[in-house]
């Protein structure tokens, strides 16, 4: 993905330089399970997320501009139905001590401009844990319409009951 940018935000392809960062949020009990994820333990299982981030360019680090470092992530990920049918899904994570300033609203605008004025997709999805309100209220925030309640299958939690939203070109662009 290209480098995009917000008043507070740059929005890039992660590094290899980012580990000390990205660990430093990654481990906080209050980041990972929100998003399905157990917190790291150690940089050596966050070098490997940041590789894979790298091979799939489909996730940009939140660079904070004012404090010179990389406070969360945010991904755009083509997905393919069971029928082979191609879909987007919208993804995101922030620091803790980040949260409750608007910043991911922020970031989620500008990749949603990026995805529909300049990437040409005509839909996007995303969906919240049911307890994660902070996430539901960014979605919220945003515009997306939400569709119904859904059992999602987390990284390493199992299936756990998600509200489901989309958002369309169209109604985006209203």
């Amino acid at each position: 993905m290209k480098t995009l940018e917000t008043e507070r935000l740059i929005l890039r392809p992660f590094k290899k330089s980012d580990l000390d960062d990205f660990y430093e949020y990654c481990r906080m009990d209050t980041v990972g399970p929100n998003a399905g994820w157990s917190a790291h333990t150690c940089k050596d299982h966050s070098l490997k997320i940041i590789e894979n981030f790298i091979e799939k360019d489909d996730v940009l680090a939140l660079y904070h501009k004012t404090d010179k470092k990389v406070i969360g992530s945010i991904g755009l990920h083509k997905k393919e139905t069971i029928e082979g049918s191609l879909y987007y899904e919208l993804g995101y994570v922030l620091s803790t001590d980040y949260e409750g300033k608007g910043i991911m609203t922020e970031a989620v605008r500008r990749v949603l401009d990026h995805a529909f004025l300049e990437l040409m997709i005509d839909e996007i999805y995303v969906c919240h844990f049911i307890e994660n309100h902070k996430s539901q209220r960014v979605i919220e925030k945003c515009g997306f319409d939400y569709l119904q309640s859904i059992e999602y299958e987390s990284v390493d939690f199992g299936k756990k009951k998600s509200s489901l939203y989309h958002l369309t070109k169209n109604k985006y662009l209203k």
